[in-house]
Formats: structure tokens, C-alpha cells, sequence
């Protein structure tokens, strides 16, 4: 693991959580937030919805943090006890550390998470390598889930190549390659204001983590024997849905999926589908 600066300046830290706050202050439905430990470092985490309902886990993507759960919160929290999981390493306010992809690491740090909150099974729903660390856990500890939704998930099939060798050359464009990024992210649909915002940010202030989210092997996915839905965007330049979709069905006795027209890796609006299956 490593602890060292995730961020290129102070400064740049200081505008990402300026703005993180700013988005808390705005919270679509009352809230409060709370900071555990955990074997891996202190998490950060958003609450809302009452008490007594069931609970719901909300993982977000690499990069960026919970703030992504914004506008979704308000459908959630109607059914749901909602606890929005800042990552380690990533764009929030989770400890910096990186634990290894390869290993227990990130099952144990939801473990603890899990164990922290008195959860004893929750669904969840991850979107990329929330997605990952939400297989993770769940192919580790299936008893302790009751429903996966996963959004344009890792770990399922082999990344695109041919993504990141479109990226790392328009990383080094400025503002130009910024904005080309965002559409290869966002296949053809209009990128909201926010997401732009935030995204410019991340890639001018932020240091991305690099490797290759491992795979997943067939044995450890047929350990999913709980409901599991998976959403994809059709024009997703980073994974092949069809390819994703046609394994995990193969695998998953109680499997559905659905794949989004015209949308790319960066996906709006999926409550619509996520909610119901809840």
C-alpha cells in the first residue's frame, strides 16, 4: 500500500474538497456523515434515509467519490437506509492509502465496514471500480449480500486497450484532451455541467491511480448466488457490454442485465433501473 500524495499540490487538494464540501452542503435529502476506521485506513462515509429501513452501500468509481450520488440519493433513501462510501485512495475524504488489487485487501476494508455500521447484509451498488471492490467483497462474503447492482463493472472481462491508448496522449493536451476525454467517457450523451466541472478538476489536481483491475475467475463468480443486475452503456469505450453481459450469464443463476443505448462508461440516470430491481 501507499500513503503518499494523491494529489499534485495542497492547493489542488484544496479546490477538490472545496468543491466536495460545497456538494454536502447541498445534499438532496438531510444526511450526516461519519469517518470509521478500518484495517486499511479511515473511511469516509454519507448517511441518509431512516434508521430502520434496509440498508443500501454506494460505491463509486475511480477518481472521483461520493459526491457522484448525489442526485440519486432522493429515489434511494426512500426505501433504503443509505450509506454512500467514499473509496480509499480516490477523490474524497477516505484515507489516501492504496491497499493491492491483488489480495484480501479490499474485502477485508468492506468487512470492517460492514462491521463498523452493525450491517449484517446489505445490497450494493458500485459503479466501475466501485463496481470491482463491491465483487470483491461479495465473492469473498456472498452470505453477507442480499443484491448486486453493478454499473459498467471491472473485473468481468479484460479493459479496452485501445481506451487507454487513446487517453494517456489527450491527458497531455490541456483543456482540448480534457474535453475529448470527457466524450470518449460519455458516449453519446450530454455531459451535465457538474460531471464537467468535477472532471476537469480531477484531471487537472488529481493523481489517478494506474494498473489493471484484476479479473475475476469463473469459480469466484459463481459464488454470486444472489440477485444481480448489471447496467452498461452501449457506446462504453473502456469495457465490452456484450462481452460482459454474455459471461456473467453464463455464470449467475439469478443474473439480469441492461444495456444502455447511446451510452458510454459514464452513466446518468440509472435509477430508473436500479430502484425497481432493489
Amino acid at each position: 500500500m501507499t500513503t503518499q500524495s494523491i494529489y499534485k499540490s495542497p492547493a489542488g487538494e484544496q479546490i477538490m474538497m472545496d468543491l466536495y464540501n460545497a456538494v454536502l452542503a447541498d445534499w438532496s435529502v438531510p444526511c450526516q456523515t461519519l469517518t470509521i476506521p478500518t484495517r486499511h485506513g479511515d473511511t469516509f462515509i454519507i448517511v441518509s434515509g431512516d434508521e430502520a429501513a434496509p440498508p443500501l452501500l454506494l460505491l463509486h468509481g475511480a477518481g472521483s467519490n461520493s459526491a457522484i450520488w448525489r442526485p440519486d440519493m432522493m429515489q434511494y433513501s426512500q426505501a433504503h437506509r443509505v450509506f454512500a462510501v467514499d473509496l480509499l485512495g480516490e477523490a474524497g475524504k477516505s484515507a489516501p492509502s492504496r491497499p493491492l488489487w491483488d489480495g484480501p485487501a479490499y474485502a477485508e476494508w468492506l468487512e470492517d465496514v460492514f462491521d463498523a455500521l452493525k450491517i449484517d447484509k446489505a445490497a450494493i451498488v458500485g459503479i466501475s471500480q466501485g463496481s470491482w471492490t463491491a465483487l470483491k467483497f461479495a465473492t469473498c462474503y456472498p452470505k453477507r449480500i442480499t443484491k448486486l447492482a453493478l454499473l459498467c463493472p471491472g473485473g468481468v472481462v479484460p479493459d479496452r486497450l485501445s481506451f487507454v491508448l487513446r487517453v494517456i496522449p489527450l491527458s497531455l493536451m490541456g483543456k482540448w484532451g480534457t474535453k475529448q476525454i470527457m466524450h470518449l467517457v460519455f458516449g453519446n450523451v450530454p455531459i451535465p455541467k457538474e460531471a464537467e466541472e468535477f472532471m476537469t478538476l480531477s484531471m487537472t489536481h488529481f493523481k489517478p491511480r494506474l494498473g489493471v483491475l484484476p479479473l475475476f475467475s469463473d469459480e469466484e463468480l459463481q459464488h454470486l448466488t444472489m440477485p444481480v443486475l448489471v447496467i452498461m452503456g452501449e457506446k462504453d469505450a473502456l469495457r465490452d457490454a456484450n462481452k460482459i453481459v454474455t459471461r456473467l450469464q453464463h455464470l449467475l443463476p439469478k443474473f439480469t442485465a441492461k444495456v444502455i443505448p447511446d451510452a458510454g462508461h459514464a452513466l446518468l440516470d440509472t435509477t430508473r433501473y436500479v430502484a425497481p430491481f432493489l
